[in-house]
């Protein structure tokens, strides 16, 4: 877990941010911002490459920010508070480093890093002084506000400050379309930590424990109640989730006893709701999301289940893949659901967790939700590889989305169930066995009086 949380590619992120501003430069050719937003290579953007702040510049990569920041430019000035990049590799808590870089907390980052931009200018000089109190000013992020106060010191020599973070650099970068002041550490606004604690909280997302399979009465055929009543908060279903599948794509799934119902220990709904965002984010994936939203029902009965306590791991085909698709193949009634299901594995698996199988065990088959269909897996090119033949699919985007209940893992290609091939019956042909007929003793003695004087073929018994 010490791994580098920023990607091993933080160098080429870097190379390729500072590519993209000045290739807006050489378009505009001047050395100003001109009024169309285009950046040259004198920014204040660019000049967070420098290398105190690369950790921040490769953040507003990461978050799609580029183009809001590129407008921002090009309408007014802008004050950046930039952390040392000391705070953001060593100082900062690692949960909330993984929190911030995950697909589906793609806005909790953009609000963090937009409470550290002013759209205007503030220079050192402007600060408030010691006895003035502090001052407000609105960042980029609307509904966030940066309070500008000065400590008491000797001979006016107070420490600059931004709510509770020190100035340690005083206008660090000036340019003509803004400013760069360096600070002490992160600023974390009020709704991002509350966002981080909300999914950390084992009450909102908790991961199941194994436990043991439910016992069904022989003489009744139905499960056998407890000895205790009482089911506690985040346990498992009893019943599998065949039982509480739905009959057909159009009638919603049948209620689980355990811990969902009433009770609702589990926000289904709002978690599959979590993962189709994060797959439009994350690009390359909408046709799937429309089909799980728009085409057919799955995304409420996929909310339902999560909701009744059960754990889903979702094969999603991209893009590329999902264009393969032949009008046949979709139009039949059901087609569509009947894809999806085979898709959905009713197991939380991870990229990990499946490519240990797969190394260990060679080849591995995974229930789905069409059953009794399975879907295999086994190792091939250093990744996970579904199928075979022709309709195999490699393991393409791994851990798209994981939140302890549902898991996303992009594929290359649309499974489908192999088909049961048909044994062949060979014919055996019946052999006719010709059985000579036995010949008397008079005839015998006749045959070999006339083979005596080359008459034998008189008789053609002989």
């Amino acid at each position: 877990m010490d791994r580098c949380i920023y990607g091993c590619s933080a160098i080429i992120t870097l190379f390729f941010f500072y590519f993209i501003l000045n290739a807006s430069a050489l378009e505009s050719g001047h050395h100003n911002v001109t009024g169309s937003g285009q950046i040259n290579s004198n920014s204040v953007l660019v000049a967070l490459l420098d290398s105190r702040y690369t950790e921040l510049a490769e953040l507003v990569e990461k978050a799609l920010l580029l183009q809001t920041l590129e407008d921002a430019v090009g309408r007014h000035n802008i004050t950046i508070f930039a952390p040392r990049n000391e705070a953001l590799e060593r100082d900062l808590d690692p949960d909330f480093k993984r929190f911030l870089l995950q697909p589906g907390n793609l806005k909790s980052l953009q609000t963090l890093l937009l409470s550290h931009i002013i759209p205007k200018r503030v220079g050192s000089n402007e600060w408030p002084e010691e006895n003035s109190g502090r001052v407000k000013h609105v960042t980029l992020g609307n509904d966030q506000v940066l309070h500008l106060s000065k400590l008491k010191g000797t001979n006016g020599g107070g420490k600059r400050l931004v709510n509770s973070a020190v100035i340690t650099r005083p206008d660090d970068l000036t340019r003509p379309d803004g400013l760069i002041h360096g600070i002490e550490r992160l600023l974390i606004p009020r709704s991002v930590q509350e966002d981080f604690n909300r999914r950390r909280s084992l009450r909102s997302i908790s991961a199941v424990l194994p436990e043991g399979a439910p016992e069904i009465d022989p003489r009744t055929n139905r499960l056998k109640k407890p000895a205790s009543a009482a089911v506690p908060a985040g346990s498992p279903p009893v019943l599998p989730i065949q039982s509480a599948m739905a009959p057909g794509p159009s009638l919603a799934p049948a209620p689980a006893p355990g811990p969902g119902g009433a009770r609702k220990h589990f926000n289904g709904d709002a978690q599959v709701k979590d993962f189709i965002h994060t797959l439009l984010h994350y690009g390359g994936y909408n046709e799937m999301a429309d089909i799980l939203v728009n085409l057919t029902s799955l995304a409420t009965e996929m909310g339902r289940l999560v909701s009744e306590g059960y754990v889903l791991t979702v094969l999603a085909p991209n893009d590329e893949a999902m264009a393969k698709l032949t009008t046949d193949q979709l139009s039949e009634p059901g087609a569509p659901e009947q894809i999806m299901y085979y898709h959905i594995i009713p197991e939380y698996q991870t990229e990990e967790s499946m490519y240990n199988s797969v190394r260990r065990f060679g080849k591995v088959k995974y229930e789905t939700l069409r059953f009794p269909h399975k879907v295999g897996a086994k190792e091939a090119d250093g990744s996970v590889k579904f199928g075979s033949g022709d309709r195999s699919a490699y393991l393409f985007d791994p851990d798209i989305y994981t939140d302890g209940r549902i898991s996303v893992q992009g594929i290359d290609g649309v499974l489908f169930p192999e088909e049961e091939e048909e044994s062949v019956k060979k014919s055996t042909g019946s052999v006719k066995k010709v059985v000579q007929q036995r010949r008397g003793k008079l005839l015998e003695v006749a045959c070999r009086m006339l083979g005596a004087i080359g008459k034998d073929s008189y008789l053609s018994r002989c």
